[in-house]
């Protein structure tokens, strides 16, 4: 089973999240998220093995205790990129408030899963959820310019738990499915 450890935004902002897509509707080359499986990503774990699901919640039930966050408040909104405006491979939304407690959360896990041999991340931990991919330049000036000059606010809702996912992967786009949830505080 393919999993990852996830916050996921509440389902009534997904018409905000499909709305905000809309906005680059117009941009050749984007392949669009599912705004009703919004979420920001804390830990991408990888196949694992389905008879390793306890030891990973555990793993995740660590790192959320030795994390210390309690529920908070998040706000989702503004736009960024990834890597960069001059590359673009991922268009994402920014979390405004309540970034630090899910860099804390996000760093507590990776190294509750890190020390049970999972692969460390290889890249800096920045709290976003994915709108979409660019898969080619053709509409890269018009995302360009709309992450310049659109300031989205999408909302705030409380975060108290995160989530273990399995990813299943289709021909239309993954699907994200519940395996665990564990609390915060």
């Amino acid at each position: 089973m393919r999993l990852f450890v996830s916050i996921d935004l509440p389902e009534r902002f997904a018409d905000a999240v499909a709305d905000l897509q809309r906005e680059f509707a117009a941009a050749d080359g984007l392949r669009f998220t599912d705004p009703a499986q919004a979420h920001v990503t804390l830990k991408f774990l990888g196949d694992v093995d389905d008879d390793c699901t306890e030891e990973v919640t555990a793993a995740v039930a660590e790192g959320v205790e030795a994390a210390g966050v309690e529920p908070f408040e998040a706000t989702y909104g503004g736009l960024g990129v990834f890597p960069d405006l001059d590359y673009i491979r991922v268009l994402w939304l920014d979390v405004r408030d309540g970034g630090e407690r899910m860099t804390a959360l996000h760093e507590a896990v990776e190294e509750a899963t890190v020390s049970r041999g999972f692969e460390p991340e290889d890249h800096e931990f920045t709290p976003h959820v994915t709108l979409a991919r660019m898969e080619h330049a053709d509409g890269k000036e018009l995302v360009q310019e709309t992450v310049r000059t659109l300031d989205p606010e999408i909302g705030t809702a409380t975060v108290e738990e995160i989530r273990l996912k399995e990813s299943h992967l289709r021909s239309d786009g993954p699907v994200y499915e519940t395996v665990e949830r564990v609390s915060l505080g």
